[in-house]
C-alpha cells in the first residue's frame, strides 16, 4: 500500500501520530504537494490519499471517499488566499498568479471572480519561493493565490502590521462562507476502487485513529509547525484549532454545493459520492 501525504502543517494532525510510532500505518507514506498526489492517484500511483476536492470530482468513478476524514473549514482558513494590491473587483482584464500546488483553490478563487467579485482576470499559473513572497514590495504583478505554509505566514506577517504592497488579503475560505453561509472542504481522503478493499479499510482507519490523536495534541503539533514555518506557535494552534479534520452533513453540504457549481460552469463532470464502508 501507498498512501499519499501532503507536506503542509495543516496535515500534522492526521499524520503525527503515524509519524511518532503512536499510530501503526502498514503503508508507505509518499509526499507531495496536492497537485502532485492528484496525478499521481489519477494514474493509480497511489491506493490512498489526501487529494483536492476538484481532483475527487474528476475522477470520482475511480475513487472512494474516507469517511469522516477532510481538511475543511468554516469561515476564514489563514493558509488560502488572494494576497493583492487593488480591490478583487478592480482586477478586471489584469494577470492574476494562480498557485499550481492546488487545483481547488483555483476553482474557488475563479469562482469567486466570476460570482463576487466580477471580475474577469487573467489567470496565470506560477509559484514562487518563499523567500520572494517574503519581499512582496518587490513583487510586479497585481495579485497572487498563495496557498499552504507560505500563505499562513504572509497572512501572520500581516496580522503583526508588517508593511506589504498588497494591501488586499482575501481569506477564501472567509469569502466562500460570506457567499454561501456553508462551511467549505478544500482535500478529502479517497481510496482507489481498486485497491485491495481489507488493506484500504485497515489504513484509512490508522488515518483516522492519527487524527484523532492529533486532535488531542494540537499543542504540541503546534509547536512543531513553528519551528518548521517560523510563524509563532499560539498563531500556529489558533489556525490549527480553526480546521475541521471530519466530514460531517455540514461539511458534506459545503462540498455538494462547490461541486455543483463547478458541474454549472463546466469545470467537473457530474457524479455522485460514493464512500470506503466505514469499517
Amino acid at each position: 500500500m501507498k498512501v499519499g501525504r501532503i507536506p503542509y502543517i495543516n496535515c500534522y494532525p492526521v499524520y503525527g501520530a503515524i509519524d511518532r510510532g503512536i499510530a501503526s500505518l502498514a503503508a508507505e507514506l509518499v509526499d507531495g504537494v496536492p497537485t502532485a498526489l492528484n496525478r499521481q492517484m489519477a494514474s493509480g500511483a497511489l491506493d490512498v490519499s489526501v487529494v483536492s476536492a476538484v481532483e475527487y470530482a474528476r475522477n470520482a468513478d475511480r475513487y472512494l471517499l474516507v469517511p469522516n476524514l477532510a481538511i475543511s473549514c468554516d469561515g476564514p482558513v489563514r493558509s488560502v488566499a488572494l494576497f493583492s494590491k487593488r480591490p478583487a473587483s478592480e482586477l478586471d482584464g489584469r494577470p492574476v498568479i494562480v498557485s499550481r500546488s492546488s487545483m481547488t483553490s483555483a476553482a474557488l478563487v475563479e469562482l469567486l471572480f466570476e460570482h463576487v467579485w466580477h471580475a474577469q482576470p487573467h489567470f496565470v499559473p506560477g509559484d514562487a519561493e518563499l523567500s520572494d513572497l517574503l519581499d512582496l514590495d518587490r513583487d510586479p504583478h497585481d495579485a497572487r493565490l498563495v496557498i499552504g505554509d507560505a500563505a499562513l505566514l504572509l497572512t501572520a506577517r500581516r496580522g503583526a502590521h508588517e508593511r506589504m504592497s498588497y494591501r488586499y488579503v482575501y481569506d477564501l475560505g472567509a469569502e466562500w462562507k460570506a457567499w454561501t453561509g456553508l462551511p467549505f472542504v478544500f482535500a478529502v481522503w479517497a481510496a482507489q476502487r481498486t485497491s485491495a478493499r481489507d488493506q484500504a479499510l485497515a489504513a484509512c482507519a490508522a488515518l483516522r485513529a492519527s487524527r484523532d490523536w492529533g486532535l488531542d495534541h494540537l499543542p504540541d503539533l503546534a509547536r512543531q509547525a513553528a519551528d518548521v514555518t517560523g510563524v509563532a506557535a499560539a498563531t500556529c494552534l489558533d489556525y490549527l484549532s480553526g480546521l475541521d479534520y471530519g466530514l460531517s452533513y455540514a461539511h458534506l453540504a459545503g462540498l455538494i454545493e462547490f461541486l455543483r457549481r463547478l458541474v454549472v460552469a463546466g469545470r467537473v463532470p457530474d457524479g455522485s459520492l460514493a464512500f470506503l464502508p466505514a469499517a
